[in-house]
């Protein structure tokens, strides 16, 4: 995936023909043929994983291109009790290839990203070592690798495991005009 810069979507709106809305379990089938493009070699999730995610109540995101699903991201969210810090851990985001370059995985990212913030959440996530195009749009949302995870993958391929500090937080609606 590539990492131009794209301005925060919200709900419905459109990011290069693109719109951003809620992944169903209708989805799934087509969430795990990109997984097969994607990730070939690293045990890419199959329609029952995205379906078992959706059931544990994650919050999923679909990138529709008209009626075509063209990308997916999911965070799972920790919201933190009893003086804990509140943790996010961004779970996949894909993006079928003829969409890349198109601002659709910032795009899902940033939403992800509102959702953890919006808790307060330190964010991690987990990256292949050689994923430079990924490092590099995590790192323009403030990930740090904080640690490699060795042989991480099905191919043996390592990870970085990267952290976000929670971000200001968000708000759907625009602030208000100050008072003259």
């Amino acid at each position: 995936m590539t990492a131009p810069d794209a301005e925060r979507s919200g709900a419905g709106r459109s990011i290069s023909g693109v719109v951003l809305d809620a992944l169903t379990p209708d989805d799934a089938d087509r969430c795990a043929e990109l997984e097969a493009i994607l990730f070939p070699g690293d045990d890419p999730w199959s329609a029952r994983a995205f379906r078992e995610e959706l059931r544990a109540g994650h919050r999923y995101l679909a990138a529709r291109d008209g009626d075509r699903l063209v990308g997916y991201g999911g965070v799972a969210l920790l919201p933190g009790r009893l003086g804990q810090q509140a943790e996010a851990e961004i779970h996949t985001i894909g993006v079928d290839p003829a969409c890349q370059g198109r601002g659709v995985g910032r795009a899902l990212l940033d939403r992800l990203l509102a959702a953890a913030d919006d808790i307060g959440a330190t964010t991690y996530l987990e990256v292949r070592t050689d994923n430079a195009p990924a490092r590099r749009l995590y790192r323009a949302t403030g990930f740090e690798v904080v640690g490699t995870r060795r042989r991480y993958y099905a191919s043996g391929a390592d990870a970085y495991t990267m952290r976000r500090r929670p971000g200001p937080v968000r708000s759907a609606d625009p602030p208000a005009a100050a008072p003259r």
